[in-house]
C-alpha cells in the first residue's frame, strides 16, 4: 500500500512557503507566478496556516479588501489539517474529499516536510491503474503472469485453478 512519503519522493520541486507577515499581494503574485493553488504559512519549518486561492475569494476579493494593505495572517486558513508521511495514499484521499479540501500539508514530529495536491493523488491514481491494466492485459494474452503486487494474488494463483488468480 503507498504511503505519502512514497509519492513526496517522486516531487522535485520544493513546497512554497509564505511568512504571517507578508503581504497578500505579494503572496497572490507567487501564486500566480508558479501557478499553484495554495502557499504553506510558515514559521520555520512549523505549520502555522495556508493561504489559498480559496482564502483570497473568501476573504479578500468578496469584501474587497486591499491586498496590499493585508497581510496573509489576517486572511490565511488558520491551524490546517495536515498529513503525515507514513499515512496511505488512499487515507489520504478519503480526508481530503470528506474535508472537501486540494491541498495538505506534510508534517512529520511538527516540521513541514512536503505537499500533496488533489492533482498529485489523481496523477497517482491514474499511473498505477494504467500499469495494473498493462499487466493484466498482457497476463490475459499469454505474456506471463503479472508481477507479484499483492501477497494473496500468487497465493490464489499457486492454491487453484487458472482463473483463480485473475
Amino acid at each position: 500500500m503507498a504511503r505519502i512519503r512514497d509519492l513526496l519522493a517522486l516531487r522535485r520541486d520544493p513546497v512554497e512557503t509564505v511568512l504571517p507577515t507578508a503581504a497578500v499581494h505579494a503572496a497572490i503574485e507567487r501564486l500566480v507566478e508558479r501557478n499553484i493553488g495554495s502557499l504553506v504559512v510558515s514559521d520555520g519549518k512549523r505549520v502555522v496556516g495556508i493561504f489559498t486561492e480559496r482564502d483570497v475569494l473568501r476573504r479578500v476579493a468578496l469584501p474587497a479588501l486591499d491586498a496590499r494593505r493585508l497581510r496573509v495572517g489576517e486572511v490565511m486558513t488558520a491551524d490546517p489539517i495536515t498529513i503525515e508521511p507514513d499515512a496511505t495514499v488512499e487515507g489520504c484521499m478519503a480526508l481530503m474529499t470528506r474535508e472537501r479540501i486540494r491541498h495538505l500539508p506534510v508534517v512529520e514530529r511538527g516540521e513541514l516536510v512536503g505537499m500533496i495536491s488533489i492533482g498529485d493523488l489523481v496523477k497517482y491514481a491514474s499511473e498505477t491503474r494504467a500499469a495494473e491494466v498493462e499487466h493484466l492485459t498482457r497476463y490475459i494474452h499469454g505474456a506471463g503472469p503479472p508481477p507479484p503486487s499483492r501477497p494473496d494474488t500468487r497465493a490464489r494463483r499457486s492454491a487453484g485453478s487458472r482463473e483463480a488468480g485473475v
